[in-house]
């Protein structure tokens, strides 16, 4: 059984792993079809967010399920973790985009 503060770290670094994954390997796919690997690169890292928010949290349905626990039916402390599960993940996805941002060396 997971702790709390484990889950939120794996959730850090998932969303963290797909974002920097995501655009650092399909920069080399850039590369292999003539693409500048540098503009591909922040293409998608801004565009893999969401995504990576979503891979982290384990998909949408079950947070969703729980959301609406915490909501109609008064399950609080359900509620107060998903939503920092939610945060962790955004604070992953951010961080890896702002590493691709500090990496391809221009501030867009």
């Amino acid at each position: 059984m997971e702790l709390f503060y484990q889950k939120l770290i794996l959730i850090f670094f998932t969303a963290l792993g797909v974002l920097l994954g995501a655009s650092l390997v399909g920069s080399l796919g850039a590369i292999l079809v003539g693409y500048p690997p540098v503009e591909i690169m922040l293409k998608l890292a801004r565009e893999i967010k969401i995504w990576a928010i979503v891979a982290a949290i384990g998909g949408t349905f079950t947070t969703i399920e729980i959301l609406q626990l915490g909501i109609l039916e008064g399950e609080i402390r359900a509620l107060i973790k998903q939503l920092f599960y939610l945060i962790s993940a955004f604070a992953g996805a951010h961080l890896g985009y702002l590493i691709v941002i500090y990496l391809v060396g221009n501030g867009q």
